[in-house]
């Protein structure tokens, strides 16, 4: 039975390398329900991604976009992947055969491609195509017929939360011979500067400055082009944070007019990144898999200019000495599989993302936590830029000066984020928290129990990066800090529990009600009690076994969580979604949970779970992605999990063993290096004990020097035990 399952298996896989990865890629997937990603081209880590929106405000549209929306407000020129918070959408543009008072259309025909976007506008009379560079947006629109066409710009429009716009503080444009440039500030989830260089392949034959809307200052234009028998009106955005000289030097870097050839080489950056990762099986899961990596490959943005000026979020302008400088780093979400993924397959741009980090932390005096377009949101909690720095230095990389990346880890993890408003406590004193050991829940504020869980995680790899230094009292310091969440699981209960500025326990206390910043405040950031207390097995799996009772009670609670607690329902606001027991696939704080069974004597169990969790959470279609995508992390969970191991404790360079969901995968590494990906078809009596590594066991962990060295990992099957 097992061998004509196998023999199944592989008359439907088809060898990925068979055929183009870009034609298994699906942008569609995640653009409906809660995944909030987008159809819009764009270049791997590119600063622009021009397209659709459907509407300007809420939280649904965090890309700008939802697949079942039916009709389409025009085009701007970026967003964020997966962001739970909207920003961005600058530079709308919506084209039509007639001045109309609402240029909106019902859309028809869509189709999205790794690199291209295409639509039809019915009641614009005009089909739309997009493709991009790495810093512009390039548009082609076909009418229905030549003569006089025009093209709606607003520089109102943006993506915003709260409110019905996004507000302008400040606006400089002006219609050119061939278009319209302009700089603007704006606010919203941060303060940034977006300029911007717009020119069409024809001259303008008629401007109209439109009505403003009151309290706007920015400007919406219709200009009017005379296309003769032509039916075809092309148009190219630059963008910058710096200034329009920027935004123009952007722009003409993508020379000519050729949206064919723009085209072709966006899908031919895509094909060569995508082959770093090729696997075996059936056509379905590849365009899972593929969708995946494409997503995960989003951003970071680059944000730095062709001459490598960039603007940091203290609004003053730098340049880079080398390299790129990237923003758009959602890290409380990524810090956990997206970047160690980085480190893997696109080792050769680690440098400068950590760099990013580093001169971010030069212009606020601290590491970011949220940054996007070069600003800083102050979003989530934590310090997740630490641990992506320490896992950069655990596994080789020295592209940056580690001495100030250490430096600035210890002030991040000394001083106050001052980012959000005076009266806003969720930020409180680090002082407060050595004083106590945690956050008290009476004078710290909210979330004080996964704040003082996630201190363990950054203490925990400032300890690491010092000890790898040669730094033994500040290793010695933090290391003794990362302890502090055992000040916080209750001996009763043995979960993660508030406790105020006296020692007393949070009362009443139950450990299923899920809490929130913006809906429930309490004492768990976006998640419950169950959920955060395994929190401490992404820097202290031991410690955290010892709290727990022991081995054999640590994985009892596993089993509890995952089999005999019930999901919590009506709550998807607070991270609710994609649950199996108490575990929430759909929000980050539990990503990591069914890996941990890999450190317990029922390893199978873990690995039943994330087949599972891959199968019933991610598919073939629009609401593929169960819950935020967060630039690339669901997806990166998925990659890893398809591979076969992953990055439990994110700053330890290594990675603990599982098994994969494909017989076979290829990574083509750095220096021509392949690590080829073996294991067997497993069925449900079956389990991955071990992993060789050319023919060498690992003993369920492997490090990512070993991997990158190349060679076949081999995963050993083993029968279940009473099965």
């Amino acid at each position: 039975m097992r061998l004509f399952a196998a023999l199944a298996l592989l008359l439907l896989a088809v060898p990925a390398a068979a055929q183009r990865l870009v034609d298994r890629v699906d942008p569609f997937i995640g653009t409906e329900g809660t995944g909030h990603t987008f159809p819009a081209p764009s270049l791997p880590f590119g600063m622009v991604q021009p397209g659709p929106d459907n509407a300007e405000t809420g939280w649904e549209y965090t890309s700008g976009y939802q697949l079942r929306a039916p009709k389409i407000l025009g085009f701007s020129q970026n967003r964020a992947s997966g962001s739970g918070i909207p920003e961005l959408g600058d530079v709308l543009m919506m084209p039509s055969l007639g001045r109309r008072a609402d240029f909106s259309s019902r859309k028809a025909d869509e189709v999205a491609r790794p690199g291209y976007y295409a639509v039809r506008l019915p009641d614009n009379g005009v089909r739309v195509e997009l493709t991009a560079g790495l810093r512009t947006a390039f548009h082609r629109y076909r009418f229905d017929r030549g003569g006089r066409v025009w093209v709606l710009v607003d520089l109102q429009h943006g993506l915003t939360f709260l409110s019905d716009r996004q507000p302008v503080l400040a606006s400089d444009t002006r219609v050119t011979r061939d278009g319209v440039e302009g700089v603007q500030r704006r606010r919203n989830w941060t303060t940034r500067t977006i300029a911007f260089s717009l020119v069409f392949d024809r001259p303008v034959a008629e401007r109209i400055e439109l009505a403003p809307r009151p309290g706007d200052a920015a400007k919406r234009y219709l200009l009017g082009f005379d296309l003769g028998p032509g039916r075809v009106l092309q148009a190219k955005v630059g963008l910058s944070t710096v200034d329009v000289a920027g935004a123009r030097r952007n722009r003409a870097s993508l020379a000519g007019w050729d949206f064919a050839a723009t085209r072709r080489a966006a899908e031919q950056a895509w094909e060569k990144l995508l082959a770093r990762a090729t696997i075996t099986a059936p056509v379905p899961q590849q365009r899972i898999f593929y969708t995946a990596l494409y997503h995960a490959f989003l951003h970071p943005s680059v944000v730095s200019d062709v001459d490598g000026r960039w603007r940091g979020p203290d609004g003053a302008v730098r340049t880079a000495a080398r390299g790129l400088r990237y923003s758009t780093l959602s890290l409380w979400d990524t810090f956990r599989a997206a970047h160690p993924l980085y480190t893997l397959l696109v080792p050769e741009r680690v440098d400068d993302f950590v760099q990013s980090l580093i001169d971010q932390a030069g212009t606020k005096g601290r590491l970011p936590m949220w940054p996007i377009w070069g600003g800083e949101t102050g979003t989530m909690i934590g310090e997740p830029a630490i641990p992506v720095i320490a896992d950069a230095w655990a596994k080789g990389f020295r592209g940056f000066d580690g001495a100030r990346a250490l430096a600035a880890m210890v002030r991040t993890g000394q001083e106050d984020n001052r980012v959000r408003a005076a009266d806003d406590v969720s930020r409180s004193s680090w002082a407060q928290y050595e004083q106590y050991g945690y956050f008290p829940f009476d004078i710290a504020g909210g979330e004080a129990v996964s704040r003082t869980l996630e201190a363990g995680i950054h203490d925990d790899a400032t300890a690491r990066m010092a000890a790898m230094l040669g730094d033994r009292a500040t290793a010695a310091r933090f290391a003794e800090r990362a302890r502090a969440w055992r000040n916080l699981i209750d001996p009763e209960t043995r979960l993660a529990r508030g406790r105020d500025s006296q020692g007393r326990w949070r009362t009443p206390f139950d450990p299923i009600v899920p809490t929130s910043p913006l809906n429930n405040p309490g004492d768990y950031t976006e998640a419950n009690a169950w959920q955060y207390s395994w929190t401490p097995g992404l820097f202290d799996p031991p410690g955290l076994i010892a709290a727990m009772g022991g081995p054999a009670a640590f994985r009892a609670r596993l089993d509890r969580f995952f089999f005999e607690l019930k999901p919590t329902q009506g709550a998807e606001y607070l991270g609710q979604e994609a649950m199996i027991g108490q575990y929430a696939h759909g929000n980050e704080p539990s990503h990591h949970i069914a890996w941990l069974y890999a450190l317990t004597d029922h390893p199978w169990t873990g690995q039943q779970l994330v087949r599972r969790i891959a199968d019933e959470f991610y598919r073939d279609d629009p609401r593929g992605i169960i819950g935020n995508d967060d630039c690339g992390q669901m997806s990166a969970w998925y990659v890893f999990a398809t591979l076969g191991f992953y990055p439990l404790e994110p700053a330890s360079g290594r990675y603990v063993l599982g098994a994969p969901l494909v017989p076979r995968a290829v990574l083509r590494l750095a220096g021509g290096r392949r690590l080829i990906v073996s294991a067997p078809a497993l069925d449900d009596r079956d389990y991955a004990r071990d992993a060789l590594l050319d023919g060498r066991p690992l003993g369920g962990s492997v490090s990512h020097r070993a991997l990158t060295k190349g060679g076949t990992l081999r995963f050993v099957p083993a029968p279940i035990a009473g099965k």
